[in-house]
């Protein structure tokens, strides 16, 4: 098992020095798109225009040897757009179908939220169950399967707001940031003359990220840590500024992220600081607020801090799988 976790924190760090030289001082940013990735999740990125969300997406993707679309919304995409089409051949007298961009191992969906919510109603299937309907025929997602999205905070011109089922995909909402002046020189010097994203390579290939998800699925969680995340997740169903809070599949990321997180630190085990890093991340998205709390893109951030400050953190945990 130490072998095995060794093998795997070692792909997953070759996954984010790769990013990395991309990403100039987005270290916790690029962690928690791996820990997306590896946690067998999506990813869905918010932040305002040109701080880097496409960039991250594209050097995730590049960085491990995957089959790669790109899907670049805009308000008049149509659902076939994304899923692909049935067409009549003549030649064979039958309907052919045409694979959508969505049926790729990675998938990039850059500005998700300038399509209309019918247009973002069409991932919800392939990113659900890992497959595709389209004229009543059913067709498996290549695996992995991973959706990288990008959005702009909703109060910028010309974006649609995700409905509640579509965040609740996404495994992990995170956001970039704006660079310190030190980390903004260093981006105008790498990009002087040529980008930094032509000249990475992939580190990993497809079967190593398969190998990386099942490696978190053998991480221990301790009866007390699985108690404060559900206990976590179900403080957001009653605090005051939530309207709806999480939904079980809330607790079950923050459980799979909590796993992957270990992973990257080396160990076998869970800690409660896994759980409290990614509680943000992992249910804030999945927390609404009240009409009367802050703006919807700030979906629950302040409400998860408090329920955070509120619930007590369990005592010792054991630091090593049950035996047997």
């Amino acid at each position: 098992m130490e072998n095995d976790i060794n093998r795997a924190r070692e792909l997953a760090e070759k996954i984010i020095r790769n990013v990395e030289k991309v990403m100039v001082g987005k270290t916790e940013a690029v962690q928690l798109a791996v820990i997306a990735l590896i946690s067998n999740g999506h990813l869905l990125i918010e932040d305002a225009p040109g701080v880097g969300k496409t960039m991250l997406a594209r050097s995730l993707a590049k960085s491990i040897h995957c089959s790669f679309k790109r899907l670049q919304f805009t308000p008049d995409m149509l659902p076939g757009d994304i899923t692909g089409v049935s067409i009549y051949n003549q030649k064979i007298s039958d309907f052919e179908f045409h694979p959508g961009p969505i049926i790729a191992q990675v998938v990039l969906a850059d500005e998700i939220n300038r399509a209309t919510p019918k247009v973002q109603s069409a991932l919800l299937e392939a990113m659900e169950e890992r497959q595709l309907t389209v004229d009543g025929v059913t067709r498996k997602m290549p695996a992995p399967f991973h959706v990288l999205a990008t959005q702009n905070p909703i109060e910028y011109e010309g974006t649609f707001p995700l409905p509640e089922s579509q965040l609740d995909r996404f495994l992990l909402r995170i956001n970039i940031g704006y660079p310190s002046l030190t980390e903004e020189i260093a981006i105008i010097e790498r990009q002087q003359y040529i980008h930094p994203i032509e000249q990475i390579d992939h580190v990993v290939n497809a079967e190593d990220v398969v190998t990386l998800q099942e490696t978190v699925k053998q991480i221990y969680v301790d009866d007390l840590v699985k108690n404060y995340i559900v206990t976590l997740v179900e403080a957001t169903r009653r605090h005051p500024s939530i309207y709806l809070g999480s939904s079980p599949r809330g607790s079950l990321a923050l459980f799979r992220t909590a796993q992957a997180r270990a992973l990257l630190e080396g160990r076998d085990f869970v800690l409660p600081d896994d759980v409290k890093a990614l509680a943000g991340p992992a249910l804030a998205h999945r927390s609404l607020l009240s009409s009367q709390g802050p703006s919807h893109s700030k979906n629950g951030k302040s409400a998860i801090t408090d329920i955070l400050d509120t619930i007590p953190v369990p005592g010792a945990v054991p630091s090593r799988r049950k035996s047997g």
